[in-house]
């Protein structure tokens, strides 16, 4: 049997402010893409933009260097033939706010693992991706279905509420999302059907298990 392929999506943006620099949140990257391996799945790395992918600078760490080095080549989003892959996965990070709900290549992936009813897996503010995704018929992806997010009380608690554009837990509510939202920084990850949800970095493990469970169970 070949091994099972997913395509982990990152953010290229890079700055809230002059005072702010932003990206992805390394752990939400690094440690699924760690269990993704650990259990022989094939990872492909891309971006909207291609090329090398920031880092948010308050989330680096040595443990995840190897990993932080795979984000310095990612593949344009739009050049890869998304059919190959089994399972589409966002990481999260401030920067994801900025440009994934207005991004066509992501809205298009997002749209075609929906038609074919495969794995779309999104951590912390990663659901930003899901904000400016449509079904076929034009309708929200993520209204009916029961999601969760980086929280409104957890953006708050963060004191980054006022730069951002919108608020992601409010954004996906007013799209028709049955949104469950935990006790802020707890491990808390949502499953309906082939949509999987992770509330903040501390769920990055438990979402990319399940990520493995749902492939696996396939």
């Amino acid at each position: 049997m070949s091994a099972k392929k997913i395509l982990m999506v990152v953010t290229n943006h890079a700055v809230i402010d002059e005072e702010h620099r932003t990206g992805i949140w390394l752990e939400e990257f690094a440690v699924p893409y760690q269990v993704f391996k650990e259990n022989g799945f094939e990872v492909t790395v891309a971006s909207p933009k291609g090329g090398a992918a920031p880092v948010d600078p308050r989330s680096l760490n040595d443990e995840w260097k190897d990993e932080k080095a795979l984000l310095d080549d990612t593949v344009k989003l739009a050049d890869i033939q998304t059919d190959a892959y089994d399972a589409l996965f966002f990481p999260g990070g401030h920067g994801t706010m900025f440009d994934f709900p207005n991004d066509r290549s992501v809205q298009d992936a997002i749209r075609r693992f929906d038609d074919q009813q495969k794995v779309i897996a999104a951590v912390c503010h990663g659901p930003a991706a899901l904000v400016g995704a449509t079904r076929s018929d034009g309708t929200p992806l993520v209204a009916g279905k029961t999601v969760t997010s980086f929280t409104d009380e957890e953006e708050r608690a963060s004191k980054l509420d006022a730069y951002m554009p919108f608020l992601l837990e409010s954004k996906l509510r007013e799209l028709g999302a049955k949104f469950v939202a935990k006790e802020k920084w707890s491990d808390h990850v949502e499953v309906d059907g082939h949509l999987v949800t992770g509330q903040n970095p501390q769920s990055s493990r438990s979402i990319a298990l399940k990520v493995v469970e749902l492939l696996k169970a396939e």
